[in-house]
């Protein structure tokens, strides 16, 4: 499972030019030339500067414009292609993609979508996301799973407990502890599902890791689901989970709420 690094998440205030801070230069350091053209690109279509079905401008011209080699361009025509977010095809060109089209769940495109959307209009989507899979995992886990897999989940709720209020520490063992669950449900297309969905999951948490209220007060309710599970009562799994994603939502418009204005703009490179 691939923990996305605190570090590759920045925010900066929106509608108005970001700051260059030293951990947005060291972000678009770390990309190669031809991620930081996608960058560029793939931001600008998810923005609406480039509709669906527009043409893009003629490689001479754009390796010109962008002042890069055609070989960077079409590289990252080839990153932005597997984000779903162009095609090209023989006679009609490269054009952008319809929106459905969009790879939605991909670090980038999530983080292009955050920085031109109302992150209100995020949240709501997220939660939504979140409660048709993870009450149902929950459950199955609950009726499914070993001695193992139950102290997998504990190891993950002892590391919320040591992380305590600091929303730094508590968004590695957060994410364990939801991806474990959904592992431990014993369906590989569910499974592939938490694969799927785990930067949303992380964005979810980082959203909230500066709640004024704090982290610790989401204990119990981590724990109501682990005790659940134990008891192998699905019903109580499906229910506790409901409960904490609830409260969660909360956590997560709290939080926004105290610092209205700003927008995730980065979550690590493209390559």
């Amino acid at each position: 499972m691939r923990i996305i690094p605190a570090t590759l998440v920045t925010i900066h205030p929106a509608h108005r030019p970001a700051p260059k801070t030293t951990s947005q230069s060291r972000i678009f350091s770390r990309r190669s030339l031809h991620g930081r053209v996608a960058h560029e690109i793939g931001a600008r279509i998810v923005r609406g500067e480039m509709v669906p079905g527009e043409a893009l401008p003629n490689e001479a011209d754009w390796s010109a414009r962008l002042k890069v080699s055609r070989t960077a361009l079409r590289e990252a025509i080839k990153v932005l292609a597997a984000k779903g977010l162009i095609e090209s095809r023989p006679k009609t060109g490269t054009r952008v993609r319809p929106r459905e089209d969009w790879n939605f769940l991909d670090p980038d495109v999530l983080a292009w979508r955050l920085a031109a959307a109302p992150i209100d209009r995020y949240v709501k989507d997220l939660f939504e996301l979140r409660r048709v899979i993870e009450p149902a995992a929950a459950s199955l886990a609950a009726l499914r799973a070993t001695a193992t897999e139950i102290e997998r989940i504990e190891d993950a709720y002892r590391g919320l407990e040591a992380a305590g209020d600091d929303g730094e520490l508590w968004v590695e063992p957060d994410l364990r502890f939801h991806q474990a669950i959904i592992q431990t449900t014993d369906n590989e297309l569910i499974g592939a599902l938490g694969a799927l969905i785990e930067t949303a999951l992380t964005m979810s948490f980082r959203l909230s890791n500066d709640n004024p209220a704090g982290q610790r007060h989401a204990l119990p309710l981590h724990y109501g689901v682990l005790a659940a599970i134990r008891a192998s009562d699905g019903e109580g799994a499906r229910r506790a989970m409901l409960l904490l994603l609830d409260h969660s939502e909360e956590d997560v418009r709290r939080s926004v709420s105290s610092r209205r204005g700003f927008v995730i703009t980065s979550i690590g490179p493209s390559d």
